[in-house]
């Protein structure tokens, strides 16, 4: 999409960012919110994770082949928070009515959220265009998750942020869904060719490639609608008069300013294994845990071959 096709939609959805349930100075700070209820104590599976402050996810798609599930899984072992944001495209909804696919991997993501949030983490579940179906429960609580359409989250140094998917600013989607399914479906055709010649190239003793990536970063078109959405979005955060905004929707993880206003991008769970944390003292940061999940696996190798020579040691006969 170029930009001169972008312009003429944002013209068009002004209404439709108008017409949010929560008008812009309305819109809940969610660190606000006291939880109601008392938390389950940490035990000793949180001893020795790394603790921070608010962890922001998208884009899992739980339901597809492409969701690298294990992977989140890790991920949310070795990782705690005080807010943990799930936002848009968690669950895959235009895959699931296609195909059935849930294998017991994106049982135990889901399990693992919700054993968070019954430890105490505020979880908030923003659903995206893949998971639009829960955007009629704004304001409803299920399992100690709260679903909310958009929300403002807080940093501890003051920097007011605007957290939602992003799918209202893309033209495609809100113009002409049709064309959304169709770009879905080469998306999934990409990713089923991506696994094979990755398992090739594995076989060659090569590291992985991401062919999808590539062809974002490097055709022009792709490269020009990228750029329009994350201008669009930053420059909507700045109309509502807010310091910056997290979202996801292009599975491209990225942190930077643009027109004064702090952009970030949680990236995704199927290709590049992002996610965007705020620290105790407010400070943001991108982590990429295609880059650390050797570590992980070798903690959770650790710790699987400890419990197995628990379990082998001789019982005493009574």
């Amino acid at each position: 999409m170029n930009s001169h096709v972008l312009s003429a939609h944002l013209a068009s959805r002004q209404s439709l960012v108008d017409a949010l349930p929560l008008p812009t100075n309305e819109l809940l700070d969610v660190t606000a919110v006291k939880r109601v209820g008392k938390p389950i104590p940490l035990d000793e599976e949180d001893e020795g994770k790394r603790h921070f402050r608010a962890i922001f996810i998208s884009d899992i798609h739980l339901g597809t082949a492409g969701c690298q599930a294990h992977a989140l899984l890790d991920f949310l072992r070795v990782n705690r928070c005080d807010y943990l944001y799930l936002v848009g495209d968690i669950v895959d909804g235009w895959q699931l009515r296609r195909r059935w696919f849930w294998p017991q991997a994106h049982n135990d993501v889901v399990q693992k959220v919700l054993r968070a949030a019954r430890k105490g983490t505020h979880v908030i579940f923003i659903p995206g265009n893949h998971d639009e179906f829960a955007r009629r429960y704004e304001g409803h609580e299920f399992g100690g998750i709260t679903v909310m359409n958009e929300c403002i989250h807080i940093t501890t140094d003051g920097k007011k942020l605007w957290v939602t998917h992003g799918d209202l600013f893309d033209g495609v989607i809100q113009c002409a869904k049709w064309l959304a399914y169709l770009g879905d479906q080469a998306y999934e055709f990409t990713l089923r060719l991506n696994r094979t010649f990755n398992i090739l190239r594995a076989r060659m003793g090569l590291p992985y490639w991401s062919l999808s990536q590539y062809l974002k970063h490097k055709v022009k078109r792709a490269v020009s609608y990228v750029s329009d959405f994350e201008t669009a979005v930053a420059h909507e955060a700045k109309r509502r008069g807010l310091d910056g905004v997290v979202c996801g929707h292009i599975h491209r993880a990225e942190m930077r300013e643009i027109e004064g206003v702090l952009y970030c991008n949680d990236g995704d769970w199927v290709e590049s294994l992002t996610a965007l944390v705020e620290h105790s003292d407010g400070r943001l940061e991108l982590i990429d845990w295609s880059t650390q999940a050797g570590a992980a696996h070798a903690m959770a190798e650790r710790a699987k071959k400890a419990n197995e020579a628990l379990v082998s040691l001789p019982t005493e006969k009574v």
